[in-house]
């Protein structure tokens, strides 16, 4: 078990990255558009600057990109730490500036300000024998098939893992909601609007709204909202060829634990009996044990900085969700800026806070290596 001290356990070694280089690192991705499905260019990058920091790099067959820093090998196997961070962001464009004190652009929140933290921290840092600190930018984690994560759910074994998203330089996330996506078309004949038939938007309103009422039937509706059922219509559509009339809906769900998107799907085909329905974005939700000793190198390098952490539950998914039940290890997230902030025009992150949390993951980081390094390989 850990001590209480809150001084880590084992040095740093330079050249550590300084604060410029570490602005410098971050403009520099954000400035690279890397929209899901289109990141070569921003992994290329990365790859090169982890490389140029001391690390094994390259960029996977998922097109992540992936830099490992790594103690000596004492040859009875390595014990990871997984960085995985996400390098693709949503369309819209930010004009990249510093503005204020405050980095401006697509992506500096959500989630290469996150992303540059693990780079930042991990360059530089003294790792004990037979541990490994694995830098990963992932791809797709926006587009929801989280290919890059899925890749490497496959590929490492870790022994712990921080998964880069925003919680603010001073907590750490340590749950994340499930999710299931519906999309639904409802075809029928072409009627007279004065006929007693109902049309496809009439018929597709009502599964909605049957939708909307499983959905407070699954969980108790008195309970906070991340244990709840979320239920929200998306988009709804309809449209004629003069023949036949359709409407399409786009449903999306978050799932609080112990509610799974297998059961849920099963339960909406028996409410939906006969609709056309396509069901995607399938994720457990998952919430690690807040007492873990992962949670206790974070909280213990958030109060040396002298502030109080908080830890976290969102009602959002991320790539936590999508490796969790992979690798059953102690895992967390953590990343400056606001995620209120998140796909909005208005995305930007103070460079202080960023700096904040590149100190913060480096103490932790330190902490955890020595941790991993006291326990059997």
């Amino acid at each position: 078990m850990m001590d209480g001290s809150t001084t880590p356990r084992h040095a740093l070694r330079g050249p550590l990255i300084g604060d410029d280089q570490a602005v410098a690192l971050l403009s520099e991705l954000v400035a690279i558009p890397s929209v899901s499905g289109d990141e070569r260019a921003a992994a290329a990058y990365l790859s090169s600057w982890l490389a140029a920091h001391g690390a094994d790099a390259h960029v996977d067959d998922s097109g992540s990109a992936v830099g490992v820093f790594s103690g000596e090998s004492t040859g009875t196997g390595w014990r990871d730490i997984v960085l995985l961070g996400h390098i693709d962001t949503v369309p819209g464009s930010i004009p990249v500036r510093i503005e204020n004190g405050e980095l401006w652009g697509r992506g500096s929140v959500d989630a290469k300000g996150s992303l540059a933290t693990f780079a930042v921290a991990a360059a530089g840092l003294a790792i004990p024998p037979g541990i490994r600190v694995i830098v990963i930018g992932a791809t797709e984690e926006e587009a929801a098939s989280s290919r890059g994560a899925r890749h490497a759910a496959r590929r490492f074994s870790p022994r712990a893992c921080i998964i880069g998203e925003p919680s603010g330089s001073s907590a750490v996330t340590i749950g994340y909601k499930g999710r299931l996506v519906v999309h639904a078309s409802i075809i029928t004949d072409g009627a007279h609007s004065a006929g007693p038939e109902p049309t496809a938007a009439e018929l597709a309103f009502d599964r909605w709204k049957a939708v909307e009422e499983l959905s407070r039937s699954l969980a108790a509706q008195n309970a906070g909202v991340f244990d709840r059922v979320q239920c929200k219509l998306r988009a709804i559509n309809s449209s004629s060829d003069g023949l036949h009339d359709r409407a399409e809906m786009h449903i999306g769900l978050r799932l609080p634990p112990g509610v799974d998107p297998e059961a849920v799907e099963a339960r909406i085909h028996e409410v939906w009996e006969g609709v056309e329905a396509r069901f995607t974005g399938h994720e457990h939700a998952h919430v690690d044990d807040p007492r873990s000793w992962l949670v206790q190198c974070m909280t213990r390098a958030i109060r040396a900085r002298g502030v109080h952490p908080r830890l976290l539950k969102k009602t959002g998914t991320s790539d936590m969700n999508v490796v969790a039940r992979a690798w059953s290890c102690p895992i967390v997230a953590y990343g400056p800026g606001d995620s209120a902030l998140d796909h909005s025009p208005v995305e930007r992150l103070p460079i202080t806070e960023y700096l904040d949390a590149v100190r913060t993951l480096r103490a932790a980081l330190s902490d955890a290596a020595a941790e991993l390094a006291a326990t059997p390989a």
